[in-house]
């Protein structure tokens, strides 16, 4: 039989099991609940969708034509097809430990095998790269598991302590390895710069505790610091300095058990009843220098992927676009690469994004052209070549916008906020839109509407030290009878406050600060409505809703 002959035959078969897995409200709660079990940030259910469901990028056809090649070819050193092998041909930790901990953690995962299938699939796009920096630094590959227990693979993955990324890195860690961290994107999200943070990272850990792997994965989760005082609270009190003995954080104690149990399940599935994901010995993205600039979602056109895979591939990325201050590149699929180049080679730069030609209106000001125009005043001033704030009515400016509409960028940190928010946390809950005033903190909010920190900040996606600006908008899910109230309240509590206008406001800046439009703003002060501008100083008077909703 001719290998043509066998990929037709075979293709039938194996394409049947590449469909796209569909999630209902009661696996997102299961998946909630797996990632609460196993200390894991909470699933987003925006998130599941698109990470769970998004079908890896691959040629099918070259894949069986991969596994008809390894039947035939007599040559027994030829690389493992399925990644797994190789990384179980790179483990150096010891696992035959006799410890309740790690008994425990091999129990949950091998009752929670759907859990394991999930996390393999969202890190098919990354396992390859993560095991070739893992194996070039010499680090054990049991390791390539480390981002099961930081995130469950979920590239987008955020946590309360403002940890991010498939690695977790908090965001003074991730300065400190080079993980920039603007409006534009999150480096601490990039693929391939967290896992080369992660291995520098985690080499350096190793060291400072003399190669004992044990030690330097506690420290990763709670600092070098806080081991390092354990293992002298035990030497002064003459016990063992092993990771096992070590009095840690709960949290840190069951974090090492988690790897090394899903490293004992990964080494030898058929004793836990579980049959891996495969997932190919093979890149599966190519990195491709675009030079500059561009559209996520024309980028996607040109790769001919969807704007989810390569938001996927570049999860770094806030916005509808690449940073126009780089890094320059774009993980496409590789299969994708070469077409992408040549029409990225055609492509003229001032069409690498869309541009619109915006007239300054009376009231305007920088930064508010640029929130309403998903940008910031640093874009403005660069492209527009001014050094100042200032704009005059009149004045024209150059602004970027998306090519496509804000809802076709799924993936966008906004787009990502929105569908978070209008999940509610359970069917009994209304919802209630609260605009962060100044002065304003989690603590207070969670106060005035009878809540806690935690879970406001769960409700957000935000993290418990993430700054407050005034005018963002946050959702606060309350019980039925607690929202009437509270509407009954925002509508009935009104307060009178004398404004002093300040440099660089406007009358549309203080209406949108205050929540109050701006021709009652000018009824309610006849003189200062009557200027075609208000200077600083200037005092008006404002009917204010003091409790919010």
């Amino acid at each position: 039989m001719t290998k043509n002959i066998l990929i037709a035959l075979m293709a039938g078969s194996i394409l049947t099991g590449c469909q796209s897995l569909t999630h209902t409200p009661a696996d997102i709660a299961d998946i909630d609940a797996e990632n609460k079990a196993i200390g894991a940030p909470e699933a987003d259910a925006n998130e599941i969708d698109f990470i769970d469901t998004v079908k890896p990028v691959r040629s099918d056809e070259a894949k069986i034509a991969k596994v008809i090649d390894n039947q035939v070819d007599i040559d027994a050193n030829l690389p493992p097809e399925d990644i797994w092998d190789r990384i179980r041909s790179g483990y150096q930790l010891n696992l035959d430990v006799d410890q309740p901990r790690l008994k425990s953690q091999l129990r949950w995962f091998s009752t929670h095998k759907s859990y394991l299938d999930r996390v393999s699939k969202r890190g098919e796009r990354y396992m390859f790269y993560i095991v070739e920096q893992l194996e070039e630094a010499g680090i054990p590959l049991e390791i390539a598991l480390l981002p099961i227990v930081e995130s469950g693979f979920d590239p987008f993955g955020y946590s309360h302590g403002r940890a991010s990324g498939p690695w977790q890195f908090i965001p003074s860690t991730g300065h400190i390895y080079g993980l920039e961290q603007t409006w534009w994107l999150d480096g601490r999200r990039d693929i391939q710069l967290s896992t080369q943070a992660a291995v520098a990272y985690l080499t350096r850990l190793n060291k400072m505790f003399d190669g004992d792997w044990l030690h330097a994965l506690a420290s990763y989760n709670s600092g070098e610091g806080t081991v390092m005082r354990a293992i002298r609270r035990n030497k002064k009190a003459g016990k063992p300095t092993d990771f096992w003995n070590l009095d840690l954080p709960a949290e840190t104690r069951a974090y090492v058990p988690k790897l090394l149990a899903l490293a004992k399940i990964m080494k030898d599935p058929d004793a836990y009843d579980y049959k891996t994901h495969f997932i190919a010995n093979e890149p599966y993205f190519d990195e491709v220098n675009i030079g500059g600039q561009i559209d996520l979602a024309q980028a996607a056109d040109m790769a001919g992927v969807s704007i989810d895979e390569i938001y996927l591939l570049n999860p770094a990325f806030n916005q509808w676009a690449t940073s126009p201050d780089g890094p320059h590149k774009l993980l496409v699929p590789i299969d994708s690469a070469d077409a992408f180049r040549t029409k990225l080679a055609k492509l003229p730069p001032k069409e690498r994004v869309t541009w619109i030609r915006y007239t300054v209106q009376a009231g305007d000001n920088l930064g508010g052209v640029a929130r309403s125009h998903n940008t910031t005043v640093d874009v403005l001033k660069d492209i527009n070549k001014i050094d100042t704030s200032l704009i005059r009515v009149g004045q024209q400016l150059m602004i970027p916008v998306a090519g496509k509409s804000a809802a076709s960028y799924t993936l966008s940190s906004h787009q990502r906020l929105l569908s978070k928010q209008s999940r509610a946390p359970s069917s009994n809950r209304i919802k209630i839109n609260y605009t962060v005033e100044s002065g304003d903190s989690l603590w207070s909010i969670a106060q005035k509407y009878n809540t806690d920190t935690k879970t406001l900040a769960r409700w957000n996606s935000m993290g418990l030290g993430d700054a407050l600006i005034p005018g963002k908008k946050l959702a606060v899910w309350m019980k039925p009878e607690a929202g009437k109230t509270s509407q009954r309240s925002a509508r009935s509590v009104v307060k009178r406050v004398t404004y002093t206008i300040r440099s660089g406001d406007s009358l549309a800046v203080v209406a949108n600060k205050f929540k109050v439009s701006v021709s009652n703003i000018r009824k309610w002060n006849p003189k200062v409505g009557s200027k075609k501008y208000v200077q600083p100083g200037d005092k008006v008077t404002l009917l204010v809703n003091v409790v919010g909703g």
